[in-house]
């Protein structure tokens, strides 16, 4: 019965400094992206403070699906290390628990916490941000363009019309898709015959339609046509634009399969929503590595000396780790790299070392 008491203590104690550590770095990053906000609506007359202040809050969360991992590995090491100044470590060890007895609620936290930051968290945050966008279009409209969220990169898309087949680029796109920037068109005939190419400095869905603006029309052996507003007609409906269209990032975690098998179906690249899709799929697993990399230089008794060390060594495993998720998710997204292998060899080589140091200083 004591050591279910002491592993419910450690699980509670590991759970606040969790969510602590967490809330901390949500306010401070809500405090540094609003007073950013603020410099940069300088130049916009009667900018309206609370409606910065609701979009910034809006934004953070999903910038903390970022650190969420950090936030577990700091209140890791924070937890462990507060118990061991405390002696309370002392007392489980005499206690007769072992240091996986003392690991394994924690982990059980970060696993419960993991699955609830894919299944609920991580829809929630896709929502905000997309109410954040609207809420800076309003704000800012076009006058500041540059704070505008656009994902760069390079959009193509096939679609057919009443006019027949077409394939559009655009260099960027908002809202998810709705509105388009940098477009270029190429239209083709019923019989598959090259029909023309348009050029537009944006575009925006309509039903039926994408009202192209600023066009430039050029045929082949005809002189280039310049059109104020240009109508190129379209079967897509927004919310297949919104499917092909969608930064992996800003799509939730329920829609993410709708999303592959669209982009799938029409011959796009679906290698960034199925990364998206695994990465969640192993958020728990991760944040449960990052315990095992925490509770390695944090379960050694203050007695022994090199704190400071220890807190180097694992915010730098923390920070190495990092570096190795974002190559392999760049490898994933060049379509060099399998999904699933860059969602989990980050997670495999990070528990495993955990793992290893903790099996040492038990055993060894």
């Amino acid at each position: 019965m004591t050591r279910h008491t002491l592993a419910r203590y450690f699980g509670w104690k590991f759970f606040v400094a969790m969510v602590s550590v967490f809330l901390g770095v949500f306010a401070l990053v809500a405090l540094v992206d609003y007073i950013d906000l603020m410099r940069r609506a300088g130049d916009v007359p009667n900018a309206p403070v609370l409606s910065l202040m609701q979009m910034s809050v809006y934004r953070v969360p999903q910038i903390m699906e970022r650190l969420m991992p950090f936030s577990v590995l700091v209140g890791t090491m924070a937890c462990f290390l507060g118990l061991s100044r405390r002696m309370e470590l002392v007392v489980a060890r005499g206690a007769g628990m072992s240091a996986w007895q003392i690991v394994a609620p924690a982990i059980v936290v970060a696993l419960i916490f993991g699955a609830f930051g894919t299944m609920i968290y991580n829809p929630v945050s896709a929502s905000l941000r997309e109410i954040s966008k609207r809420i800076e279009a309003q704000i800012f409209n076009n006058q500041m363009q540059s704070m505008m969220e656009t994902y760069v990169g390079s959009y193509w898309v096939r679609q057919r019309g009443n006019d027949g087949e077409s394939i559009l680029n655009a260099l960027q796109s908002r809202e998810q898709g709705l509105k388009l920037s940098n477009i270029t068109v190429f239209t083709f005939r019923s019989d598959g015959r090259f029909k023309e190419r348009i050029e537009a400095q944006n575009a925006e869905l309509e039903p039926g339609a994408w009202k192209l603006n600023q066009a430039t029309v050029f045929a082949a052996n005809e002189p280039a046509k310049a059109f104020e507003t240009y109508m190129l007609s379209t079967k897509l409906t927004r919310e297949q634009v919104a499917e092909t269209f969608a930064a992996p990032d800003t799509v939730g975690f329920w829609h993410l399969p709708d999303y592959i098998r669209f982009a799938e179906d029409s011959g796009l690249a679906a290698a960034g929503y199925r990364l998206q899709y695994h990465l969640l799929l192993a958020r728990p697993f991760l944040l449960a590595a990052m315990i095992l990399l925490g509770a390695s230089v944090s379960l050694r008794a203050f007695r022994f000396g090199g704190v400071p060390q220890r807190i180097l060594i694992g915010v730098g495993a923390g920070f190495s780790l990092y570096v190795l998720s974002k190559v392999t998710e760049d490898l994933a997204k060049a379509e060099l790299l399998y999904p699933i292998v860059a969602a989990w060899l980050p997670i495999t080589i990070g528990g495993l070392s955990g793992f290893m140091v903790l099996l040492y200083e038990e055993d060894g």
